[in-house]
């Protein structure tokens, strides 16, 4: 590993696995990065699927022994990229080798484990950390938080975040997804994640309390795969099976909440909202503007600007493309208007990473454990909240 590159050893193949990759090889085609990852390492339990993941995806070996890469002196940066029961052990066991960690959303299973990370990581003093929000990256996003800190919205009153999703019907097989034990949460800690982490970056707000949630599961039992349960995301109509698992996750989760700021949010979350297919939502309201985002039509952020004369205001759609307007991240793509889709926004990241890495501005802050646990504790107050039917304040939990 040279001073201007860094060897990179991703866990996992599947979904995830598969943005990843494609990240590290895109990226400095181009950004012009300061440090350079090299795909060294993939790491996955199947070895013979994880050899041909290898050849196609460019990782330059493969193993299925975690603990032996991550303890490898060739490698720099530990990409944890597989069910979130495993993030507390790998990213612990990656942070006391030395390792440098980037690992996905939620930060882990449980706020017990996540807090576990976040002193690991403050004892590995040299190791930086990343989560993998990656949201943040989408320019119009990015776009949003910098209008936000200019302020031109002013103070904010209101919130809406929503995040629908309907891929998680009755035919959905027993994913790992669904199984409380793995997953920790459905869709709180898989969609509305991202909502917390997006309203925390671009209002630059703390939340105090959850004010009141609910979370329901509609879809108690789930038809089991083949050979056990596991897999990814893979739509309904799945083979039917005669035996049956329990689903122990949310389907749907709504909450209300109240930030240091004085404003009021809503957030809905569910993997089961026919007829939406990633419907990663937000609106902002404040006293001299307002924003909304809907990342189905990811290029695009609506702008209305309440300080122009009554007869000129109306809502107005920039198309964040523009390198040379200094729309962020813009200048790498293409020209005006060609628009950029979902995997640009890991593409982002790894750029930002590389930049962080390096000791570098980066474009967009990149959430680090401690604060990917900050999300995380507002996801147990929601949990807390609809458990006991009451409001809960962000102070109760630790």
């Amino acid at each position: 590993m040279s001073a201007k590159s860094i060897n990179v050893a991703l866990i996992g193949s599947k979904f995830m696995g598969r943005a990843h990759s494609n990240a590290y090889i895109t990226a400095p085609k181009f950004f012009d990065l300061p440090l350079h990852p090299v795909m060294h390492t993939v790491v996955g339990r199947n070895a013979k699927e994880l050899e041909a993941f290898a050849r196609r995806w460019g990782w330059e070996r493969c193993s299925t022994d975690w603990k032996a890469v991550v303890r490898d002196p060739e490698i720099g940066l530990v990409d944890i990229g597989v069910p979130n029961d495993t993030h507390r052990e790998m990213a612990i066991g990656a942070l006391e080798a030395g390792k440098h960690v980037a690992c996905e959303k939620p930060l882990a299973d449980t706020l017990d484990n996540a807090r576990a990370m976040v002193q690991a990581a403050k004892k590995a003093k040299k190791s930086k950390t990343m989560v993998w929000f990656n949201y943040r990256r989408c320019p119009a996003v990015s776009l949003a938080r910098q209008i936000v800190r200019e302020g031109r919205l002013g103070r904010i009153f209101h919130m809406r975040f929503f995040y629908l999703q309907d891929w998680a019907g009755p035919d959905t097989p027993l994913l790992w997804r669904f199984q409380g034990k793995v997953a920790g949460s459905g869709s709180l800690g898989d969609l509305c994640a991202h909502s917390i982490d997006t309203a925390r970056f671009v209002t630059g707000d703390e939340f105090v309390q959850i004010i009141g949630a609910t979370m329901e599961t509609f879809v108690k039992e789930r038809a089991l795969l083949a050979g056990g349960s596991g897999g990814e995301i893979s739509g309904t109509g799945a083979a039917k099976a005669a035996k049956k698992g329990k689903s122990t996750v949310d389907d749907a989760t709504l909450f209300l909440a109240r930030t240091r700021g004085g404003a009021l949010a809503s957030f809905e979350a569910t993997r089961l909202s026919t007829g939406n297919k990633n419907g990663n939502r937000f609106e902002i309201h404040g006293e001299n503007g307002a924003l909304r985002f809907n990342f189905e039509r990811m290029p695009e952020l609506e702008w209305y600007d309440a300080t122009l004369p009554k007869h000129l205001q109306g809502w107005s759609t920039i198309n964040v493309s523009d390198g040379a307007a200094g729309h962020p991240y813009a200048h790498a793509w293409w020209p005006v208007a060609h628009a950029i889709g979902y995997e640009h926004s890991f593409i982002n990241q790894v750029a930002d990473m590389m930049g962080l890495l390096a000791g570098k501005e980066i474009i967009a802050p990149l959430p680090d454990f401690n604060e990917a646990y900050q999300t995380q504790r507002i996801m147990e107050a929601v949990t807390l909240s609809a458990k006991n039917r009451c409001p809960v304040d962000l102070s109760e939990v630790k």
